[in-house]
């Protein structure tokens, strides 16, 4: 992921605040009933903390986990900012930390990792991905839960098919295009963003996105490799088998 990270950081909020937050936690909190509930979750890739900061509210005691200071920058705003500040103490704790997914680790193992909105797709190497699952698994407590979600390749082919894409609002807009690249099913996101300055002019600046999707058994056969005991797929945020329709597969895996 390149581009202007610092500006990117700022909006990201405004671009995403459609996206299906309150299904990711729903999904998760089914499967922790399924698999065992936990008090201590990382959350990989966790961007300015949309899931992070309502699992700590609800309790939980989190790592927020993420590859870029912008981004931590802004979340840490966000838990600091909080109306639920005064109650903290009889909520959970967060802990922001920086580092790369393929690569993290922590002091001490938790109970649960999530690492949701198709933070795996971002890892466009076979190698990057298997060494994110044996950083997790060690991470991860025995028994401890490893939920994710990533984008199939179809919803690529889709996103290539019905690009481009445009938002025109007030205070932010974009021209988000695609390039394709059917093998190693690759896409490239390209992302011109215009957001309104305190002074009414707006600011011009690029992102390029870069994601990959994965046969789901190579999936499932490197979670094995990694050490994982048992892993189950769904898809679109419910606990059912996925389908040839399926725009979005998740994966629970157990140390």
């Amino acid at each position: 992921m390149s581009g202007s990270y610092g500006q990117f950081a700022l909006v990201y909020d405004q671009l995403m605040e459609d996206m299906p937050y309150a299904d990711w936690l729903g999904f998760a909190r089914e499967c922790w009933s399924r698999y065992g509930m936990p008090a201590s979750v990382a959350d990989l890739g966790c961007g300015t903390g949309s899931l992070a900061i309502p699992l700590a509210r609800s309790g939980f005691h989190v790592y927020g986990i993420d590859l870029s200071s912008e981004m931590l920058s802004v979340a840490r705003s966000k838990w600091d900012e909080s109306p639920q500040q005064a109650v903290r103490p009889r909520a959970g704790t967060i802990r922001w930390l920086q580092q790369d997914m393929a690569s993290w680790e922590l002091a001490e193992p938790v109970d649960a990792v999530i690492s949701f909105c198709d933070c795996i797709n971002y890892l466009t190497e076979k190698a990057d991905v298997e060494a994110a699952f044996r950083s997790t698994f060690a991470a991860l407590k025995d028994g401890g839960s490893f939920l994710f979600d990533v984008h199939p390749r179809e919803t690529l082919i889709r996103y290539s098919e019905e690009q481009p894409f445009v938002l025109d609002e007030r205070d932010i807009s974009y021209i988000w295009t695609c390039d394709f690249e059917p093998e190693p099913c690759r896409i490239q996101h390209n992302l011109s963003i215009f957001a309104r300055e305190g002074d009414g002019r707006y600011a011009r600046f690029l992102e390029t996105h870069v994601q990959r999707a994965y046969d789901p058994d190579w999936i499932v056969s490197a979670l094995r490799k990694a050490g994982f005991s048992k892993v189950d797929q769904y898809a679109d945020f419910k606990l059912e088998r996925p389908h040839e329709h399926s725009e979005r597969l998740f994966f629970a895996a157990i140390k």
